[in-house]
């Protein structure tokens, strides 16, 4: 399982011209399943992001999880995480787990996630996504387990 975690001023998804989800500060959270991940990954990773100190405190430095800040989070589902691009010019994404597999495990990282008292909202998995990212900072964190 691979996150791209991107800390934001705000973030939103729109399907079809509809905001499905809108936050404030937080974190936007890219999630691509990979073959033979299971719900230990999910797990490990949920409690990483709730509890990663990437929020500046008073003094500038980054002592502060989301849950300090009182920060939302978005997590959208992206297999493209998994594309590899070392061949040719046409990525291939034969690594990243099959639908069917993958969207328990993007919901299981979700509950899990709100579970450490992260409110959290999402894309919608296997749609066309527009995600709209105001990084502050920026800073992007890239997580694997």
């Amino acid at each position: 399982m691979r996150l791209l975690i991107q800390r934001v001023s705000k973030a939103s998804v729109t399907v079809e011209q509809q905001t499905i989800s809108k936050i404030g500060k937080g974190l936007l959270i890219l999630l691509g399943v990979g073959h033979g991940d299971e719900e230990e990954q999910a797990a490990f990773l949920a409690e990483k992001t709730a509890n990663l100190r990437i929020f500046e405190d008073e003094q500038g430095k980054t002592n502060l999880s989301v849950l300090d800040v009182k920060g939302e989070a978005i997590v959208v589902s992206q297999f493209t995480l998994y594309a590899d691009a070392r061949k040719g010019r046409r990525p291939s994404f034969t690594d990243a787990a099959l639908p069917e597999v993958a969207a328990p495990l993007v919901e299981r990282f979700v509950k899990l996630l709100r579970s450490h008292g992260v409110p959290t909202q999402t894309g919608q998995f296997g749609e066309h996504m527009e995600v709209e990212i105001h990084n502050d900072g920026p800073v992007t964190i890239w997580l694997e387990k």
